[in-house]
């Protein structure tokens, strides 16, 4: 694995995030390392089993257009991601209605309350139809959130201008008309 970049992500995490968005340096190529759906990351095909090493690339970690890069101030290399960089393993619920939080973590520890800046989104796959469900995380990166957490928001979800979904920081984000939930229940 390239020293330069777990040098430059040790760094960053003695400093708090990186402003990786405002780091534009030239691309060096791509590197065969890889997120997979699950959140897995793999260098050279096998998988990084080292927690604490992830969790310093992912702080490295920035999205431009449709591709990922790890970078630093003086280098940028792509790397392959299948579906989101990050999945959310779990949540917590606080409040009620309005004025209920959502705060979801995630596979490398990162913490984000849903709401304005941090939007739930849901899609249905294409190919199997089943939900998608997403938050974003940082700076155009997002989280998929994992079957179980989906289901916890399922359970404590609620009707809201003929829609069916969740409330967070004042923020309602919907799933799906409310009909048809309906129709899905019978």
């Amino acid at each position: 694995m390239p020293d330069r970049l777990i040098e430059a992500a040790r760094e960053g995490a003695r400093k708090g995030p990186p402003p990786v968005h405002l780091w534009n340096p030239p691309f060096c190529g791509d590197l065969d390392m890889r997120i997979a759906r699950d959140g897995t990351w793999f260098y050279l095909g096998t998988p990084i089993g080292r927690k604490p090493l992830v969790r310093l690339f992912s702080s490295i970690l920035k999205r431009e257009g449709d591709r990922y890069y790890l970078v630093t101030p003086v280098e940028k290399v792509g790397i392959t991601v299948e579906d989101a960089p990050f999945v959310a393993v779990d949540f917590t619920a606080e409040g009620t209605g309005p004025d209920q939080s959502l705060t979801f973590e995630t596979q490398v520890e990162d913490r984000v309350t849903a709401g304005p800046d941090h939007r739930i989104r849901l899609v249905l796959a294409s190919e199997t139809g089943e939900p998608a469900p997403y938050v974003h995380v940082r700076r155009g990166l997002e989280a998929l959130i994992d079957r179980k957490s989906f289901y916890r928001l399922v359970e404590i979800g609620t009707e809201h201008a003929g829609d069916f979904g969740v409330w967070s920081s004042g923020v309602f984000f919907p799933f799906m008309p409310a009909g048809e939930l309906a129709r899905l229940a019978m």
